[in-house]
């Protein structure tokens, strides 16, 4: 089962000019489409007299869930050009929105094309490409005696705390790597009295 992906380290950003137009260009690592919805929803803000906000995603290890979207342009000549170079360069998790100005002269679908691309491509090539392992969060409840049993597991396996909380009733939020999560998940059962959930299931 293939868990590892390309995907950036931050968001990154470049302007491309073509004829008086205006091409925004912003990548943002993404984990899900409410990630994708706020990133729109704060660039639409921002640049609200922009005349088109068109993006492309693509999201899990395996880069089933995607989505290209060409915002008023036509048809394929804004979304796909953007989904095309986020494909070439083999990423995952990750949002490109292209925010365009319009200059007063039409670029053709060809034009149009060709801008998109450009300015996907440069956002791009400003960013840190890393590997990641596709995770999942898990919610660990267990009393305060079984700490120590808890906390060596978590350390045994190098995994990260997401949050905790740590009273009488302890609740731990852990991230690990989706192809551990059963083994995870069993040793962690095994230790008595503890609780273990997907976080938001």
């Amino acid at each position: 089962m293939q868990d590892t992906y390309r995907t950036i380290a931050a968001p990154t950003e470049s302007i491309y000019k073509e004829k008086g137009s205006k091409f925004l260009a912003f990548a943002y690592p993404v984990y899900s489409e409410e990630d994708v919805k706020e990133c729109l929803a704060e660039l639409r803000k921002k640049y609200f007299d922009a005349r088109h906000h068109c993006y492309a995603y693509s999201l899990g290890a395996g880069k089933s869930r995607y989505r290209a979207n060409d915002d008023g342009e036509p048809n394929h000549s804004a979304g796909d050009p953007i989904l095309g170079q986020i494909r070439s360069a083999d990423l995952s998790n990750i949002l490109v929105v292209v925010v365009r100005y319009f200059g007063g002269t039409k670029l053709g679908v060809s034009g149009l094309i060709n801008a998109y691309k450009t300015a996907t491509a440069d956002a791009l090539a400003e960013a840190t490409i890393i590997e990641k392992h596709e995770t999942t969060l898990l919610q660990i409840h267990f009393e305060y005696p079984q700490m120590n049993d808890v906390m060596s597991l978590v350390k045994d396996y190098n995994l990260d705390v997401r949050n905790q909380q740590f009273e009488l009733s302890c609740v731990l939020t852990i991230e690990v790597r989706k192809q551990l999560q059963e083994e995870i998940t069993a040793k962690l059962e095994a230790i008595e009295g503890v609780k273990v959930e997907e976080f938001g299931s």
